[in-house]
Protein backbone atom coordinates (compact mmCIF):
# COMPACT_ATOMS: atom_id res chain seq x y z
CA UNK A 1 0.00 0.00 0.00
CA UNK A 2 1.35 3.84 -0.56
CA UNK A 3 -0.78 5.25 2.35
CA UNK A 4 -0.68 8.39 0.01
CA UNK A 5 -4.14 9.04 1.37
CA UNK A 6 -3.08 8.85 5.23
CA UNK A 7 -0.15 10.87 4.52
CA UNK A 8 -2.01 13.95 3.08
CA UNK A 9 -4.72 13.56 5.85
CA UNK A 10 -1.89 13.60 8.07
CA UNK A 11 0.20 16.27 6.41
CA UNK A 12 -3.06 18.90 6.58
CA UNK A 13 -3.97 17.84 10.01
CA UNK A 14 -0.85 18.48 11.69
CA UNK A 15 -0.23 21.69 9.47
CA UNK A 16 -3.67 22.71 10.70
CA UNK A 17 -2.45 21.62 14.77
CA UNK A 18 0.67 23.88 14.49
CA UNK A 19 -1.05 27.01 13.17
CA UNK A 20 -3.50 26.94 16.39
CA UNK A 21 -0.16 26.01 18.23
CA UNK A 22 1.82 29.58 16.93
CA UNK A 23 -1.55 31.25 17.41
CA UNK A 24 -1.57 30.41 21.11
CA UNK A 25 1.78 31.26 21.22
CA UNK A 26 1.73 34.43 19.75
CA UNK A 27 -1.02 35.87 21.91
CA UNK A 28 -1.96 36.49 25.18
CA UNK A 29 -3.84 33.18 25.55
CA UNK A 30 -0.40 31.03 26.15
CA UNK A 31 -1.03 29.26 29.58
CA UNK A 32 0.09 26.19 31.39
CA UNK A 33 -1.53 23.97 33.99
CA UNK A 34 -0.30 21.20 35.87
CA UNK A 35 -1.02 17.46 35.65
CA UNK A 36 -0.51 15.23 37.95
CA UNK A 37 2.92 14.05 36.72
CA UNK A 38 3.78 17.62 37.21
CA UNK A 39 4.89 18.18 33.85
CA UNK A 40 3.45 21.04 31.78
CA UNK A 41 0.49 21.35 29.29
CA UNK A 42 -0.49 24.33 27.62
CA UNK A 43 -3.88 24.72 26.06
CA UNK A 44 -2.34 24.38 22.71
CA UNK A 45 -1.51 20.54 23.54
CA UNK A 46 -5.34 20.06 23.94
CA UNK A 47 -6.46 22.57 21.22
CA UNK A 48 -4.02 20.81 18.59
CA UNK A 49 -4.94 17.04 20.10
CA UNK A 50 -8.70 17.54 19.46
CA UNK A 51 -7.73 18.98 15.87
CA UNK A 52 -6.06 15.93 14.82
CA UNK A 53 -7.87 13.44 16.31
CA UNK A 54 -11.61 15.04 14.56
CA UNK A 55 -9.48 14.86 11.46
CA UNK A 56 -8.09 11.27 11.31
CA UNK A 57 -11.52 10.14 12.68
CA UNK A 58 -13.75 11.83 10.08
CA UNK A 59 -11.38 10.10 7.70
CA UNK A 60 -10.43 6.56 8.88
CA UNK A 61 -13.38 6.15 11.62
CA UNK A 62 -12.14 2.66 12.72
CA UNK A 63 -8.50 3.77 13.23
CA UNK A 64 -7.96 4.03 16.82
CA UNK A 65 -5.31 7.01 18.48
CA UNK A 66 -2.81 7.03 21.20
CA UNK A 67 -2.97 10.34 22.30
CA UNK A 68 -0.57 12.14 25.13
CA UNK A 69 -3.92 14.24 26.67
CA UNK A 70 -7.22 13.48 27.72
CA UNK A 71 -10.25 16.31 28.19
CA UNK A 72 -10.33 15.09 32.54
CA UNK A 73 -8.99 18.70 33.02
CA UNK A 74 -11.07 20.51 30.70
CA UNK A 75 -14.15 18.96 31.92
CA UNK A 76 -13.19 20.33 35.20
CA UNK A 77 -12.54 23.92 34.74
CA UNK A 78 -15.14 25.32 32.46
CA UNK A 79 -13.38 28.68 31.49
CA UNK A 80 -10.22 26.69 30.42
CA UNK A 81 -12.46 24.69 28.40
CA UNK A 82 -14.39 27.53 26.78
CA UNK A 83 -10.27 28.43 25.89
CA UNK A 84 -9.56 25.95 24.54
CA UNK A 85 -13.10 25.48 22.39
CA UNK A 86 -12.49 29.47 21.34
CA UNK A 87 -9.24 28.59 19.69
CA UNK A 88 -9.85 25.50 17.95
CA UNK A 89 -13.05 27.42 16.42
CA UNK A 90 -10.82 29.86 15.06
CA UNK A 91 -7.90 27.02 13.55
CA UNK A 92 -9.10 26.70 9.74
CA UNK A 93 -6.73 26.27 7.00
CA UNK A 94 -7.06 28.97 4.07
CA UNK A 95 -8.48 26.65 1.50
CA UNK A 96 -11.22 24.79 1.61
CA UNK A 97 -10.91 21.78 -0.36
CA UNK A 98 -8.20 21.50 2.26
CA UNK A 99 -10.58 21.71 5.64
CA UNK A 100 -12.91 19.67 3.44
CA UNK A 101 -10.65 16.80 3.10
CA UNK A 102 -9.97 17.16 7.28
CA UNK A 103 -14.05 17.46 7.91
CA UNK A 104 -14.38 21.13 8.22
CA UNK A 105 -14.48 22.66 11.78
CA UNK A 106 -15.16 20.97 15.14
CA UNK A 107 -19.07 21.58 15.69
CA UNK A 108 -19.39 21.60 19.14
CA UNK A 109 -17.60 22.14 22.30
CA UNK A 110 -18.65 18.45 23.90
CA UNK A 111 -17.52 17.13 20.14
CA UNK A 112 -14.13 18.81 20.71
CA UNK A 113 -14.39 17.21 24.38
CA UNK A 114 -15.02 13.75 22.50
CA UNK A 115 -12.37 13.63 20.15
CA UNK A 116 -9.71 14.62 23.00
CA UNK A 117 -11.34 11.98 24.62
CA UNK A 118 -10.56 9.57 21.62
CA UNK A 119 -6.76 9.29 22.23
CA UNK A 120 -7.14 6.91 24.81
CA UNK A 121 -6.03 3.64 23.13
CA UNK A 122 -3.71 0.93 24.60
CA UNK A 123 -1.95 0.83 21.91
CA UNK A 124 -0.55 -2.86 20.47
CA UNK A 125 0.12 -5.17 17.65
CA UNK A 126 -2.84 -5.07 15.36
CA UNK A 127 -4.92 -2.85 13.07
CA UNK A 128 -4.23 0.61 12.81
CA UNK A 129 -3.48 3.56 15.46
CA UNK A 130 -2.18 6.90 15.55
CA UNK A 131 0.45 7.75 17.72
CA UNK A 132 -0.19 11.24 18.45
CA UNK A 133 2.15 14.01 20.17
CA UNK A 134 0.02 17.64 20.07
CA UNK A 135 3.11 19.73 21.58
CA UNK A 136 6.40 17.80 21.39
CA UNK A 137 8.59 19.46 23.80
CA UNK A 138 6.13 21.96 25.70
CA UNK A 139 9.35 23.58 27.65
CA UNK A 140 10.39 24.05 23.93
CA UNK A 141 7.08 25.59 23.40
CA UNK A 142 6.65 27.92 26.32
CA UNK A 143 10.12 29.38 26.51
CA UNK A 144 10.26 29.95 22.67
CA UNK A 145 12.81 27.24 21.61
CA UNK A 146 11.88 24.52 19.21
CA UNK A 147 8.73 22.12 19.77
CA UNK A 148 6.81 19.73 17.12
CA UNK A 149 3.34 18.60 16.53
CA UNK A 150 3.93 14.73 16.11
CA UNK A 151 1.82 12.54 14.27
CA UNK A 152 2.45 8.90 13.25
CA UNK A 153 0.52 5.83 11.47
CA UNK A 154 1.51 2.09 13.19
CA UNK A 155 0.12 -0.20 11.34
CA UNK A 156 0.19 -4.24 13.51
CA UNK A 157 2.90 -2.27 15.30
CA UNK A 158 5.32 -1.12 12.69
CA UNK A 159 5.69 2.86 12.55
CA UNK A 160 4.43 3.11 9.00
CA UNK A 161 3.34 6.92 7.74
CA UNK A 162 5.21 9.92 9.86
CA UNK A 163 4.34 13.33 9.99
CA UNK A 164 6.41 15.98 12.16
CA UNK A 165 5.38 19.74 11.93
CA UNK A 166 8.63 22.35 13.16
CA UNK A 167 7.21 26.00 13.23
CA UNK A 168 10.62 27.18 14.39
CA UNK A 169 13.25 25.43 12.26
CA UNK A 170 14.22 26.98 9.21
CA UNK A 171 12.73 26.01 5.95
CA UNK A 172 15.72 25.98 4.39
CA UNK A 173 16.99 21.93 4.37
CA UNK A 174 20.78 23.33 4.19
CA UNK A 175 20.39 25.61 7.11
CA UNK A 176 23.10 24.34 9.25
CA UNK A 177 22.64 23.18 12.58
CA UNK A 178 23.98 24.84 15.42
CA UNK A 179 23.33 25.77 19.24
CA UNK A 180 21.58 28.69 18.21
CA UNK A 181 18.79 26.65 16.86
CA UNK A 182 17.86 25.67 19.90
CA UNK A 183 17.03 28.83 21.98
CA UNK A 184 15.10 31.63 21.64
CA UNK A 185 13.26 30.30 17.86
CA UNK A 186 11.08 31.80 16.94
CA UNK A 187 8.24 31.54 13.80
CA UNK A 188 10.31 34.36 11.43
CA UNK A 189 9.99 34.82 7.70
CA UNK A 190 11.94 31.64 6.65
CA UNK A 191 10.90 29.54 9.43
CA UNK A 192 8.79 26.61 9.40
CA UNK A 193 9.22 23.14 8.47
CA UNK A 194 6.80 19.96 7.92
CA UNK A 195 7.86 16.49 7.25
CA UNK A 196 7.04 13.26 6.46
CA UNK A 197 7.46 10.05 5.05
CA UNK A 198 5.59 6.53 4.08
CA UNK A 199 7.55 3.55 4.63
CA UNK A 200 9.09 2.23 1.21
CA UNK A 201 8.34 5.57 -0.20
CA UNK A 202 11.12 8.41 1.17
CA UNK A 203 11.14 11.44 3.27
CA UNK A 204 10.43 14.81 2.14
CA UNK A 205 9.90 18.47 4.12
CA UNK A 206 8.08 21.10 2.70
CA UNK A 207 6.62 24.86 4.02
CA UNK A 208 4.66 25.04 6.41
CA UNK A 209 1.45 26.36 4.50
CA UNK A 210 -1.95 28.27 5.97
CA UNK A 211 -4.19 26.34 3.34
CA UNK A 212 -3.16 23.77 0.69
CA UNK A 213 0.28 21.68 1.18
CA UNK A 214 3.16 23.06 -0.28
CA UNK A 215 5.87 21.65 -2.84
CA UNK A 216 7.57 18.97 -1.47
CA UNK A 217 11.09 18.30 -1.66
CA UNK A 218 12.44 14.83 -0.79
CA UNK A 219 15.28 15.02 1.50
CA UNK A 220 18.15 12.93 3.07
CA UNK A 221 20.67 12.39 5.63
CA UNK A 222 24.35 13.07 4.86
CA UNK A 223 26.80 11.03 4.25
CA UNK A 224 29.64 10.90 6.79
CA UNK A 225 33.24 10.40 5.46
CA UNK A 226 35.01 11.53 8.79
CA UNK A 227 32.48 10.78 11.77
CA UNK A 228 34.80 13.12 13.60
CA UNK A 229 32.91 15.86 12.09
CA UNK A 230 29.59 14.62 12.68
CA UNK A 231 27.16 16.98 14.60
CA UNK A 232 24.81 14.98 17.23
CA UNK A 233 21.88 16.32 18.60
CA UNK A 234 20.40 16.13 21.93
CA UNK A 235 17.51 17.13 24.16
CA UNK A 236 17.67 20.22 26.58
CA UNK A 237 16.13 18.67 29.43
CA UNK A 238 18.96 16.57 31.53
CA UNK A 239 16.40 14.28 33.08
CA UNK A 240 15.48 13.14 28.97
CA UNK A 241 19.38 11.61 28.13
CA UNK A 242 21.90 11.39 30.01
CA UNK A 243 24.22 14.68 28.69
CA UNK A 244 27.33 13.13 30.86
CA UNK A 245 27.31 9.75 28.21
CA UNK A 246 26.61 11.32 25.45
CA UNK A 247 29.59 13.62 25.62
CA UNK A 248 31.84 10.32 26.76
CA UNK A 249 30.44 8.67 23.54
CA UNK A 250 31.02 12.20 21.14
CA UNK A 251 34.70 12.04 22.47
CA UNK A 252 35.26 8.64 22.03
CA UNK A 253 34.02 9.18 18.55
CA UNK A 254 36.41 11.73 18.25
CA UNK A 255 33.26 14.71 17.81
CA UNK A 256 34.92 18.05 19.32
CA UNK A 257 31.83 20.28 18.01
CA UNK A 258 29.37 20.78 20.66
CA UNK A 259 26.43 19.45 20.75
CA UNK A 260 22.67 21.02 19.46
CA UNK A 261 20.07 20.58 22.49
CA UNK A 262 16.61 21.10 21.02
CA UNK A 263 13.57 20.03 22.20
CA UNK A 264 11.20 17.71 20.24
CA UNK A 265 10.92 15.11 17.07
CA UNK A 266 12.73 18.56 15.54
CA UNK A 267 15.93 16.36 16.25
CA UNK A 268 14.58 13.40 14.32
CA UNK A 269 14.07 15.87 11.10
CA UNK A 270 16.90 17.69 11.63
CA UNK A 271 19.09 14.57 11.15
CA UNK A 272 16.85 13.42 8.34
CA UNK A 273 17.31 16.05 5.95
CA UNK A 274 21.31 16.45 7.12
CA UNK A 275 21.73 19.30 8.95
CA UNK A 276 22.51 17.08 11.80
CA UNK A 277 24.11 13.71 11.65
CA UNK A 278 23.76 12.06 15.47
CA UNK A 279 20.71 11.80 17.84
CA UNK A 280 21.30 10.48 20.91
CA UNK A 281 18.95 10.10 23.69
CA UNK A 282 20.77 7.73 25.94
CA UNK A 283 18.80 6.17 29.39
CA UNK A 284 18.31 8.46 32.83
CA UNK A 285 16.72 6.03 34.73
CA UNK A 286 16.19 2.60 34.24
CA UNK A 287 12.38 2.16 35.49
CA UNK A 288 12.08 5.33 32.45
CA UNK A 289 9.60 4.05 29.88
CA UNK A 290 10.08 6.31 26.63
CA UNK A 291 6.21 6.99 25.28
CA UNK A 292 5.26 5.84 21.74
CA UNK A 293 3.78 9.52 20.97
CA UNK A 294 7.53 11.03 21.17
CA UNK A 295 8.94 8.48 18.35
CA UNK A 296 6.82 6.85 15.95
CA UNK A 297 6.77 9.69 13.65
CA UNK A 298 10.36 10.33 13.51
CA UNK A 299 11.33 6.97 13.34
CA UNK A 300 9.64 6.84 9.88
CA UNK A 301 11.34 9.88 8.56
CA UNK A 302 14.63 8.72 9.64
CA UNK A 303 14.67 5.87 8.14
CA UNK A 304 13.24 7.07 5.17
CA UNK A 305 15.96 9.19 4.92
CA UNK A 306 18.60 6.89 4.72
CA UNK A 307 19.07 6.20 8.66
CA UNK A 308 18.90 3.53 11.21
CA UNK A 309 17.14 4.22 14.57
CA UNK A 310 17.36 1.27 17.35
CA UNK A 311 17.59 1.85 21.41
CA UNK A 312 21.17 2.51 23.26
CA UNK A 313 21.52 -1.81 22.78
CA UNK A 314 20.89 -1.70 19.07
CA UNK A 315 17.91 -3.26 19.81
CA UNK A 316 14.78 -2.41 17.49
CA UNK A 317 12.48 -0.24 18.77
CA UNK A 318 8.90 -1.89 19.68
CA UNK A 319 5.91 -0.06 18.84
CA UNK A 320 3.43 -3.02 19.23
CA UNK A 321 3.51 -3.22 23.14
CA UNK A 322 1.50 -0.55 24.35
CA UNK A 323 1.71 3.03 24.86
CA UNK A 324 5.06 2.94 26.10
CA UNK A 325 8.33 1.18 24.34
CA UNK A 326 9.07 -0.51 27.35
CA UNK A 327 11.32 -3.39 26.29
CA UNK A 328 14.05 -0.68 25.00
CA UNK A 329 15.90 1.66 26.96
CA UNK A 330 16.97 5.20 25.52
CA UNK A 331 17.36 5.68 21.40
CA UNK A 332 20.39 6.05 18.94
CA UNK A 333 19.73 7.21 15.42
CA UNK A 334 22.33 7.39 12.48
CA UNK A 335 23.06 7.40 8.99
CA UNK A 336 23.01 3.46 8.08
CA UNK A 337 26.80 3.38 7.02
CA UNK A 338 28.37 4.99 10.10
CA UNK A 339 25.27 3.60 12.55
CA UNK A 340 27.46 0.25 13.19
CA UNK A 341 30.56 2.56 14.91
CA UNK A 342 28.05 4.40 16.47
CA UNK A 343 26.43 1.76 18.11
CA UNK A 344 29.53 0.38 19.82
CA UNK A 345 30.93 2.95 21.14
CA UNK A 346 27.13 3.60 23.20
CA UNK A 347 27.14 -0.02 24.05
CA UNK A 348 31.14 0.29 25.27
CA UNK A 349 30.14 3.87 27.31
CA UNK A 350 26.70 1.83 29.16
CA UNK A 351 28.79 -1.33 29.48
CA UNK A 352 31.37 0.42 31.49
CA UNK A 353 28.68 2.27 33.80
CA UNK A 354 27.07 -1.36 34.73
Amino acid sequence: MSYSRELDIALLAVQRATLLTKSVYSSHSKGTLSKSDSSPVTIGDFGAQALIISSIKHAFPEDEVVGEEDADDLRKDNSLRDLVWDLVQAAKLDDSAAEDKLGGPIKSADDMLQAIDSGRSAGGRKGRIWALDPIDGTKGFLRGGQYAVCLGLLVDGIPTVGVIGCPNLPIDDQAPLDSSVGAQADDKEGKGVLFGAVTGHGATSRPLSKGALAPANAISMKPISDISQATFCESVEAGHSSHGDNAAIASKLGITKPSVRMDSQAKYGSIARGAGDLYLRLPVSKTYEEKIWDHAAGVVIVQEAGGRVTDAWGKPLDFGIGRTLKENKGVVAAPKDVFPTVIEVVKEVLNAKE
